[in-house]
């Protein structure tokens, strides 16, 4: 059976650097579980490590959060569905907000529970994702910031996740001037500016990052160890937290070119094969995932020597070459996976959950 692996002491050592250092640059952070996609083994795991504030953008998940320690604050971190109002505000202690009829019916829930529920209004500074467009952003405070068991505790941004469009000390600015704009205009005090993501930590680094921005939403960084903005690995982090496991189900010598009229596979896909390889053969392994499970694009095996050959629904075919390493049916192929991978395999009820 296929199954993935967390393991712990990786997942401490990223925790701790990063932990460290948004300590080291007073900036109060919220790991995003997103990853975990509600594993409650691997999420009771992540909260002894301590940090009190995470994010997630499924309610199903922040409810499992807080069914394991009911103490720590969490964040829905996408606009509210109607549907989702009830639950918003009985597992979410923060939501962030877009559209004044959505918060109206936070503001009416809240009552019904008898809670204050934190909100951050999202400014869209160019992704074109969610976010109040700047133009329109005092007009929509105005008719926020009196909502009865409503606190509007901070301003915040999603950027490279749609289009990719990077944060830069320009746009960081503009939030931070807003948030300055609301103070003095309101006679409020905004206590966060939520600007900060993985991908924003480099500018962290280069001492780019403008005075006020206080509040990072951190996933990708945290479990692979990876510089997004910059598409590489952080020094000091682990990148493999996560290993994914399959077993090798055949394994036989066949002919590295099919015969038989071709059509298309059950994607609607058509191959063409290297002439060159007609009438050679190499060593052919089954493992026992499929496209269900995982898109091969996301997935690298840790042995080099191995070759993706194609996919169908429920299995993954590997070519070995001459097999040097002697793999047999029932041994174990590793692969390492990108952010998606992972996300994907963990939404697959087919793939155990294993702590290491």
């Amino acid at each position: 059976m296929a199954f993935i692996t967390l393991d712990t002491k990786k997942l401490k050592k990223n925790f701790n650097y990063l932990n460290s250092f948004f300590k080291e640059n007073n900036i109060y952070w919220s790991v995003v579980t997103k990853i975990l996609c509600g594993n409650k083994d691997y999420l009771t795991e992540l909260l002894k490590m301590g940090i009190s504030q995470y994010s997630d953008s499924r309610i199903s998940n922040l409810k499992t959060i807080k069914a394991i320690d009911g103490n720590v604050e969490t964040i829905y971190i996408k606009p509210p569905a109607k549907g989702a109002i009830k639950d918003v505000i009985k597992y979410a202690d923060i939501s962030m907000n877009t559209d004044f009829r959505t918060i109206e019916m936070l503001s009416k829930e809240a009552q019904k529970q008898g809670v204050t529920h934190k909100i951050i209004i999202m400014i869209d500074l160019g992704e074109l994702r969610e976010g109040v467009m700047r133009e329109d952003f005092v007009g929509f405070y105005s008719q926020v910031f009196q909502m009865k068991n409503i606190e509007i505790i901070g301003l915040g941004t999603n950027l490279s996740c749609l289009y990719g469009v990077l944060p830069n000390n320009d746009k960081l600015i503009q939030l931070s001037l807003y948030k300055q704009l609301v103070e003095v205009k309101f006679n409020v005090k905004i206590p966060f500016i939520s600007g900060g993501s993985s991908v924003t930590i480099p500018l962290v680094k280069q001492g780019l990052m403008p005075v006020g921005i206080n509040h990072f939403r951190v996933g990708e960084t945290l479990f692979m160890g990876t510089d997004v903005y910059n598409g590489e690995q952080f020094d000091h982090m682990e990148n493999d937290i996560f290993k994914l496991y399959a077993e090798v189900i055949e394994l036989y010598e066949k002919p590295m070119i099919p015969s038989g009229e071709m059509g298309t596979n059950l994607e609607g896909d058509t191959f063409d094969f290297d002439e060159n390889n007609q009438g050679k053969t190499s060593i052919r392994a089954i493992i026992d995932i499929g496209l269900l499970d995982i898109d091969m694009k996301h997935l690298d095996t840790t042995d080099t020597d191995i070759k993706y050959a194609g996919a169908t629904s429920d299995m993954v075919v590997l070519d070995l070459g001459e097999n040097p390493k002697g793999y047999k049916v029932g041994d174990l192929v590793e692969f390492t996976m990108d952010y998606m991978g992972i996300v994907r395999i963990m939404n697959s009820k087919y793939i155990e959950k294993r702590i290491v």
